[in-house]
């Protein structure tokens, strides 16, 4: 297998998230299947869950037809480690899909076992020297995909759906952070903020809504910020960075396409309307598009943005302003 490069600040893989999905072991077992019928899918276009009815053949996902050769893994939701007390089940789901294949007629080439966790000293032992002798005497291929197998295949591009469905933070169910409104007295003091002076520069009479979008942004901000989760505070970095390179992209082009005009009409709604729509912001940060813009917003209040071509010279006569 080639060897796949971990992306720093991409979130951790934890299989144990199974169990808190569904609830209770059985169902993780069945959610770890179902997780690895599409990882599989991903890497082997054509592969196939098979469901149990009454029995699955000694099959949980299949890449061939039932007529020839075929490709079975078999899911074993073993956790947290893989012990003595599984060689029983291992073996027995081994000689079923032999069984299986003699008795309807169609041949195994390779059989992998699928698990969410390693296996302890004595197991490894007992796995290698039984690996190498039913190969021996079957003629069938024997594979171990273990945890680490599993997560380096989850981090592949091909398979980013896959981590993203179960493993990212904040899918399964966790909805976009709520919105607050901004009270008189806050929204009075956000008057003599950065962000909306470079607004009136731009031209713009009206400000509430940025001013929503902001005190949203910031809300999500310090959220993230107090809790310190790593993963999270990646993916707020991240957001930050495509904000401002869709930022940047749109103030260039109409810069060089306005020379002449110093308040680049049009270019705050061409940023904010590539914001909302942008598929390209971090699925793990809980932002909907008012949180986006908000983001925009705090990029300005940051002096790494502006609305006017001499957007620059606004900031640091705010920053003196202040200091004065």
């Amino acid at each position: 297998m080639t060897p796949t490069r971990l992306v720093a600040g991409e979130p951790p893989i934890n299989f144990a998230s199974h169990q808190f999905r569904a609830g209770n072991m059985a169902g993780a077992r069945d959610d770890f299947e179902q997780m690895l019928a599409a990882l599989i899918a991903s890497v082997h276009p054509g592969a196939r869950a098979i469901a149990a009815n009454p029995g699955d053949w000694g099959i949980d996902i299949l890449l061939g037809e039932l007529s020839g050769l075929v490709v079975i893994w078999q899911s074993k939701y073993f956790w947290p480690l893989v012990g003595r007390g599984s060689q029983g089940q291992i073996r027995e789901s081994f000689d079923s899909a032999l069984r299986s294949a003699e008795r309807n007629g169609y041949a195994l080439d390779r059989w992998v076992l699928c698990v969410p966790s390693s296996m302890d000293p004595e197991t490894a032992r007992w796995w290698d020297r039984w690996r190498v002798r039913r190969q021996r005497e079957s003629g069938v291929a024997v594979e171990l995909w273990h945890e680490t197998v599993l997560r380096e295949m989850l981090m592949r591009p091909d398979a980013a759906h896959v981590r993203r469905h179960y493993y990212d933070p904040y899918t399964g169910g966790e909805a976009v952070l709520p919105l607050h409104g901004v009270a008189k007295a806050d929204a009075d003091l956000l008057e003599d903020a950065l962000f909306v002076r470079q607004l009136r520069a731009a031209g713009h009479a009206e400000v509430d809504g940025a001013k929503h979008e902001f005190f949203n942004a910031e809300l999500l901000a310090r959220e993230i910020q107090d809790k310190g989760v790593r993963a999270e505070l990646d993916a707020l970095g991240e957001a930050d960075g495509v904000a401002r390179g869709i930022w940047e992209a749109r103030f260039n082009a109409v810069a060089a396409a306005r020379p002449a005009d110093p308040v680049l009409a049009g270019l705050h709604a061409e940023v904010m309307g590539e914001i909302r729509e942008s598929t390209a912001f971090p699925v793990g940060l809980r932002a909907g598009r008012v949180h986006r813009c908000g983001l925009m917003h705090r990029l300005v209040q940051d002096r790494r943005a502006g609305w006017v071509r001499d957007w620059r010279r606004i900031a640091s006569e705010h920053v003196e302003e202040a200091a004065a």
